[in-house]
């Protein structure tokens, strides 16, 4: 009985076996068949199926013998949606741009155009990672808007050009922000000027509030860590930020924190004021003092000389 079972077992997986060879064999001499006919019926049929792998392979093996004819366009055409679906965005971009350089009034090439664009913007990074096909992808999305306006899609490139301009937005935010959190007086100004950079160039940036704020927040710091002669006009700088700041925002959820800054800035400019009062007194005293004594000297005749 036990032996039946594994006869039986052993067989099966010869079987199994020699299915998979048989398959895989098919596949091999149909890409070898001259019946190019036939090996783009089943290329087409592989790709219904979704087995995008052997679609393009066959689709490859079929681009040179299809060249210069009608089916050409189809081949260029499921080419790159084989190497979309394969999630080989980079392959997929240059196949649909090939399509749009090669049939350029083609009924196909609006959508190509667009999937092209689209490609671009599923290669866009991650917020932290370097944002280079963001950029492209916004270029080639606004291309496709400006070649057709009047496109469904051309709302649709519009969405995705507004996301991504929210990552580079919050990328722009978070590096400035790594200003602030690095807590080193140079580091404080240059939040400041990060901060102002991202809002002239997101100037309706969802982060412009508290970037406002955590201006106001970066020039106190760098103020309170300046040497007193630098203080008067930092502290000086900080509320002028808070008064930006209450002027667009007076119902801010940071206003509770944006006034305690705004006197402690007031503070600071009063302490400054008053040292640097003291230290100009000292610098006339000792100038006096210096003054004097020079007199003195001057007046002192030298030893050994009669006087009169």
């Amino acid at each position: 009985m036990f032996i039946n079972r594994r006869i039986v077992a052993w067989a099966a997986m010869v079987f199994l076996i020699v299915m998979a060879a048989g398959c895989k064999s098919k596949f091999e001499k149909l890409r070898a068949s001259n019946n190019i006919a036939l090996k783009y019926q089943e290329a087409m049929k592989y790709y219904t199926n979704k087995k995008y792998t052997k679609a393009l392979t066959l689709f490859d093996d079929l681009m040179t013998k299809y060249r210069g004819q009608a089916e050409a366009e189809d081949l260029y055409y499921y080419t790159a949606y084989t190497n979309y679906n394969l999630r080989d965005y980079t392959s997929a971009r240059f196949h649909f741009k090939q399509f749009t350089d090669t049939y350029p009034n083609s009924a196909r090439a609006e959508e190509c155009r667009y999937m092209g664009a689209y490609c671009y913007f599923l290669e866009s990074p991650k917020v932290g990672l370097d944002q280079e096909y963001t950029y492209r992808a916004i270029e080639a999305l606004q291309l496709f808007i400006n070649l057709y306006p009047q496109s469904e899609r051309s709302k649709e490139a519009g969405d995705l050009i507004q996301q991504l301009r929210d990552k580079l937005e919050t990328k722009a935010f978070n590096s400035a922000k790594l200003y602030l959190d690095m807590g080193l007086q140079d580091d404080y100004r240059a939040a400041v000027i990060a901060f102002d950079n991202v809002l002239r160039e997101f100037p309706d940036t969802k982060y412009a509030e508290e970037m406002e704020f955590l201006s106001i927040k970066a020039q106190y710091l760098y103020a309170n860590q300046s040497s007193p002669r630098r203080q008067e006009e930092r502290f000086g700088e900080a509320l002028d930020l808070y008064e930006r700041f209450v002027s667009a925002y007076p119902e801010s959820k940071f206003r509770k924190d944006a006034d305690q800054l705004k006197q402690d800035s007031e503070k600071g400019l009063e302490q400054a004021k008053s040292t640097m009062a003291q230290i100009t007194a000292a610098m006339e005293a000792a100038a006096v003092n210096k003054t004097a004594t020079d007199e003195t000297t001057s007046n002192t005749p030298p030893t050994g000389i009669p006087q009169n």
